[in-house]
């Protein structure tokens, strides 16, 4: 049952994504961009070529062929994942929804279509599937960060308690 979850979430996040990217293609770039908070946040119509910030936009077909392999690495590693946590499966999957979404633009249309622009800071020109990949990482990040901690905690409290049966004998 959980996996059926799984695909159903992914399918219904990689569904969101594109319905949203065809709205915005329909509706926003005929004008462009429309302010929702001045000086806050903008929707801008962008055709990114490339990865983040534009970076590599001539070689669309190789952050494509990049895109699937890490897609690939990352479907792989849920699916043998030994690690039943689900906090990491939904970041996993969040990731790979967010993947797919925008590797589905990159081969439909030969460009990824990008549309929430932040005003209040100097950052690129982003999209929902970018949310969904970044959101997934930085929860798994924080996860593991977290995680790493707390067994470091448990080594030395295994540590100081193995010392303190050795000083009473």
């Amino acid at each position: 049952m959980a996996v059926i979850s799984a695909i159903l979430l992914c399918v219904a996040l990689v569904g969101a994504d594109q319905i949203i990217k065809l709205l915005v293609i329909n509706y926003l770039k005929p004008i462009q961009y429309i302010d929702v908070i001045d000086g806050v946040l903008r929707f801008r119509y962008v055709e990114n070529t490339g990865a983040i910030f534009g970076s590599f936009s001539t070689h669309t077909v190789v952050l494509t062929v990049f895109s699937i392999i890490l897609l690939g690495f990352t479907i792989f590693f849920l699916i043998t994942n030994k690690n039943k946590n689900k906090l990491v499966n939904l970041c996993m999957l969040l990731m790979i929804s967010g993947g797919i979404g925008n590797i589905i633009d990159r081969i439909r249309l030969h460009y990824v279509v990008d549309f929430i622009e932040p005003l209040f800071v100097n950052f690129a020109v982003f999209n929902f599937a970018d949310c969904l990949i970044t959101v997934g990482a930085f929860i798994l990040i924080f996860y593991l960060i977290f995680d790493l901690i707390r067994d470091t905690k448990k080594s030395k409290n295994k540590v100081s308690e193995g010392l303190e049966d050795d000083s009473g004998k």
